[in-house]
């Protein structure tokens, strides 16, 4: 439990790098500044359906002229961490359904071709992230507001991949959180099945409307359905993930409340 407490500093300081990175064509911030918006950000995250709360709590640590634009900023850093999930979801959700769904393999076929064109699109979009500026633009009602949203034609594909580096060692951090509780409290799982079922578990909880205070029970349902394959230690299973709400959500905004205590919501810096 130790060392699952201290990835979870390791996690959340990726992020804040990521976030600098993110907005240093907006505004220069310090690594520090970067770690307390984003533990502001997870304390509001806590309260709002879906995480939404984390974009106010992180931007109003940016001056007010900029907080829209760090919105956006955000926005392509949330979108990076997405197309991991999502890419490697997929790839484990195709290697779940050949070991344990009876499917005819004409179908597993198609599902494999359908799976790879997700991934693409996916990774597609992500490197071309300028595309959607262009759309915007190429819209009469929203070009009045490309001052805020130009950005996204800012990101050249270098810095694309720097930022998916920093999404795919968060990826690889609190996945290793995952595999090391499972590890720890049923041994008897195989270490593949343990990675399969945990990319599984970001995959489909990405994809469920919830909200991070009570996301607990959504989570625990999820990893009993799909654990339920190769184990039937059920309690460790639940424990696992209660251990992992707890460490990767609660504590952080417990955490971040002292810097939504300092912060000056209509100001340019936190109070002292």
């Amino acid at each position: 439990m130790g060392i699952v407490l201290l990835l979870m500093f390791v996690n959340w300081g990726l992020e804040a790098l990521k976030w600098k990175k993110l907005i240093s064509s907006v505004e220069r911030i310090t690594v520090w500044r970067a770690i307390e918006s984003v533990f502001c950000g997870l304390t509001w995250a806590v309260f709002t359906p879906n995480r939404l709360g984390e974009y106010g709590g992180r931007v109003f640590f940016l001056s007010p002229k900029r907080r829209i634009v760090g919105v956006v900023a955000m926005a392509v850093g949330n979108i990076g961490q997405m197309v991991l999930t999502n890419v490697f979801g997929a790839i484990a959700l195709c290697f779940f359904i050949y070991r344990f769904a009876d499917l005819d393999y004409r179908l597993f076929y198609a599902l494999m071709m359908l799976s790879i064109m997700f991934c693409a699109f996916f990774i597609m979009f992500y490197f071309n992230i300028k595309w959607l500026n262009g759309i915007l633009l190429s819209m009469k009602f929203t070009r009045k507001y490309k001052k805020f949203y130009s950005i996204l034609g800012r990101y050249k594909k270098i810095e694309l991949l720097k930022i998916l580096l920093f999404c795919f060692a968060r990826y690889a951090v609190f996945s290793s959180q995952y595999f090391i509780l499972f590890y720890w409290l049923i041994p008897q799982i195989h270490h593949l099945d343990i990675l399969m079922m945990v990319s599984i578990l970001f995959f489909v909880q990405s994809t469920l409307p919830s909200l991070d205070l009570f996301d607990i029970g959504v989570r625990s349902v999820t990893a009993s359905y799909f654990f339920s394959s190769i184990t039937d230690q059920d309690v460790a299973v639940i424990a696992c993930t209660a251990s992992i709400w707890l460490t990767n959500i609660i504590i952080p905004a417990i955490l971040g409340s002292y810097f939504v205590i300092k912060l000056n919501f209509f100001g340019n810096t936190p109070r002292n």
